[in-house]
């Protein structure tokens, strides 16, 4: 400014000493011969300088007066750009995105938070409030539009509201927006100026305490918040019941909160469990227990608590939930329960006990009577009144004999822990059975069919596996149809960890409707056969069962029956 200042004075003194002194020189030449130039050049060399400090004067106090109006200018700059820059931090600080809405000229601008914030570049940005409006969710447009305008209306200084915002990649955010309305002095609203915050983390997490509370206050189990830290007592002060907790024990929220659980708690019954709980207090652990508490009517009752410590988000312990559910139902099934187990337990040693003396103690008697029905016979009885009596008794006994054989082999199988298990070849085990079965087999005269390939051998004891093949072919060959041929399938295979046994034959079959609870009972017999004893099907899932297996039965009247055996193979 100042050089600029100087070049106008030079230029200035130049020019006007150039006008002064080429007048004097035409002057001087061309009209008065008699003009004094000396004079008039001093004159006229005051006058230069005169102005020239005149002008310098001027210019001078010109330029003081812009450098101070461009220094004003420069610090309000400065002044300007500091804050807005503070601006643009504190918007960052706080994930504010501030936007300007002139009322006048329909202009909206946004700062930077709508590309660090939303995603958008500043180019793909609206310059109109219909910008804004579209990016809104349409659920929430109208009420933005009629709460905005209502303010602008109403001259309302201050306004805020809650909606969503379209991203630029679809997504919605939740929004809380603040306005300020900007008015001339005649109270015009000439400027709308807000600040949107992104709450959609604080939503969310609002959505999940709501929806925790929802379950805490629905839940049938009763509910209990308390301090972090132990009073005198060693327990903590109640902070939070929820309504099952009044249903459960009478009391009120204002009955206990503030106080501790030695307002309900049985102290005498956590007598054995008192000092882990005071530990697991002190470790701030997890603790589990049952205990008899009382209700506000001193009524008592069981309940299974657990205690669970609870930590804010600087992992520091903050408070304790205590969950109680009322177990007075399973403690009272519990007792009902080993009683009933109690009970059985002793009835089946009365009967075991009873078996032995069954099986054992009647052996020496029939053993006897037998012997003399073996002398009898050997003497000639000629009455035959005496005779037939004679007879019908020796009957009876051996019919008594084989009942207590019977059940001298269902004692062996039930009272026997464990059974020594092998890998069985199990065309091994039906040639054994052929030739047990051989007069019978060609009485009979069956088609029988054996498929082993898919499994060879079968994890079993041999003599009960042996048994219960006898047993089913017996049934088989015993209960052939009076007009079909006799055809029996036995075919094996593994699937999983398991062999499968399935034995089917075509012979008279069994009513499963009126008999499927009794076919494996002991002593049900099925059909009017005089030797059958009904007691090979019982014996067969016994000696199955013993060495862990299953076996099922399918059958129907007139079509065959088809016995099926799962063994595990235990290697």
């Amino acid at each position: 400014m100042k050089y600029k200042s100087n070049k106008i004075i030079l230029t200035y003194f130049l020019v006007t000493s150039f006008l002064v002194f080429t007048s004097q020189f035409i002057a001087l030449h061309y009209f008065d011969q008699n003009y004094n130039w000396k004079i008039t050049s001093i004159l006229a060399a005051i006058y230069i300088a005169v102005t020239t400090i005149i002008l310098k004067y001027i210019l001078n106090k010109y330029c003081q007066k812009n450098q101070q109006v461009i220094n004003d200018l420069l610090a309000k700059n400065e002044e300007l750009f500091k804050s807005n820059e503070q601006y643009d931090i504190v918007a960052k600080a706080t994930s504010d995105t501030i936007w300007d809405w002139d009322i006048e000229s329909g202009k909206f601008i946004f700062n930077k938070g709508i590309q660090g914030i939303f995603g958008y570049n500043q180019k793909d940005v609206g310059e109109t409030i219909d910008w804004w409006f579209e990016k809104i969710h349409h659920q929430d447009s109208i009420k933005m539009s009629v709460n905005i305008h209502k303010y602008v209306e109403q001259k309302i200084e201050k306004w805020q509201d809650y909606y969503r915002f379209q991203c630029a990649n679809g997504t919605y955010k939740y929004i809380y927006d603040r306005g300020f309305l900007v008015m001339d002095e005649n109270k015009k609203v000439t400027r709308i100026i807000g600040a949107m915050q992104d709450i959609t983390k604080l939503k969310i997490e609002e959505e999940r305490l709501k929806l925790l509370e929802t379950v805490i206050t629905q839940t049938k189990d009763s509910v209990i918040i308390t301090e972090a830290n132990e009073t005198s007592t060693g327990i903590p002060k109640i902070l939070y019941v929820n309504p099952a907790f009044t249903k459960l024990t009478g009391y009120n929220p204002e009955d206990v909160i503030g106080k501790t659980a030695n307002v309900f708690m049985n102290r005498t019954s956590l007598k054995h469990d008192f000092k882990r709980i005071s530990q697991a207090l002190k470790k701030k652990e997890e603790i589990s227990f049952e205990t008899i508490n009382y209700n506000k009517k001193k009524e008592e009752y069981w309940a299974n608590i657990s205690m669970i410590p609870i930590t804010n988000k600087d992992n520091e312990h903050s408070h304790w939930i205590s969950i109680q559910r009322d177990i007075s139902k399973e403690k009272e099934r519990e007792k009902e329960r080993e009683q009933l187990i109690s009970e059985l337990t002793q009835n089946n040693k009365d009967l075991k006990q009873f078996s032995y003396i069954t099986s054992h103690n009647l052996r020496a008697p029939l053993s006897n009577l037998t012997g003399l029905l073996n002398l009898i016979e050997d003497i000639p009885v000629e009455d035959e009144e005496l005779k037939e009596i004679i007879n019908g008794f020796s009957k009876s006994t051996n019919q008594l004999n084989e009942t207590i054989n019977d059940l001298v082999k269902v004692i062996i199988i039930k009272d026997s822990p464990s059974i020594d298990k092998e890998q069985v070849l199990i065309q091994d085990v039906f040639e054994n059975i052929f030739n047990q079965l051989s007069f019978l087999i060609s009485a009979k005269k069956p088609i029988i069919k054996m498929d082993f390939d898919k499994a060879e051998t079968i994890f079993a004891n041999k003599s009960y596996f042996e048994s219960i093949l006898l047993n089913l072919m017996t049934n088989s060959l015993k209960y052939k149809d009076a007009v079909r041929k006799l055809k029996i399938e036995i075919s094996s295979k593994s699937k999983e960890n398991n062999t499968i046994i399935t034995f089917k034959d075509n012979g008279i079959g069994i009513d499963l409707e009126r008999n499927k609870e009794k076919i494996f009972g002991l002593y049900q017999r099925f059909h009017d056969y005089a030797d059958s004893k009904g007691l090979g099907l019982y014996l067969v899932k016994s000696q199955v069962e013993s060495m862990g297996g299953t076996i099922s039965v399918e059958s129907e009247v007139g079509k065959g029956t088809s016995f099926i055996i799962t063994l595990k193979n235990e290697l």
